[in-house]
């Protein structure tokens, strides 16, 4: 797996996010440093932003399709638009899994690692659960204040600095060293 460059987006420190447009444009802010192979593990409470962060993200990778909610379906694949960043999203919810069974099995059954290798996976409900994927990822943790203000806190969690990951050429996929 890659690390994640995120430098235009603050790590460790908390973010406000007044309305839905400015959860997404952390989203698109994050999309800019993501390719094939970065998982993004979103935590938070219901109502938090977590979809329109992902949201954000799809615009920001150039990926087709409206993103909602996959709660019933688990997981959607948005392939790459024309002129996009040539990376498909996965894009999952992870809240109903475990509640017949063992969230390790339903994790696994999804084939989720196998979909990295070629894509952007962002987990929705992914914190205690979608870390066996991966040991690098980016949790971005959201919650909800009572004047409806989002906070996002974005933490690299086993990513070495940029320094160590070469340049990328993001639409032909290729490194640049």
């Amino acid at each position: 797996m890659s690390t994640v460059d995120v430098d235009p987006v603050p790590l460790d420190t908390p973010l406000e996010l007044p309305d839905t447009a400015d959860t997404e444009a952390l989203g698109e802010r994050l999309a800019a440093g993501l390719r094939a192979g970065d998982l993004i593990v979103l935590s938070g409470p219901l109502g938090a932003g977590k979809t329109a962060l992902v949201r954000g993200l799809a615009r920001g990778l150039g990926v087709a399709g409206p993103v909602t909610s996959p709660t019933f379906v688990i997981a959607r694949e948005h392939q790459p638009l024309p002129g996009g960043a040539g990376v498909p999203l996965v894009h999952v919810d992870a809240y109903r899994l475990g509640t017949v069974g063992d969230v390790a099995a339903e994790l696994d059954y999804l084939d989720l690692d196998t979909d990295l290798a070629g894509a952007v996976v962002a987990v929705e409900w992914g914190e205690g659960v979608a870390e066996r994927l991966s040991a690098r990822h980016l949790l971005v943790r959201l919650d909800r204040r009572p004047d409806d203000v989002r906070i996002a806190h974005v933490h690299r969690v086993g990513l070495t600095a940029t320094a160590d990951r070469p340049a990328t050429d993001r639409r032909a996929g290729t490194e640049t060293r």
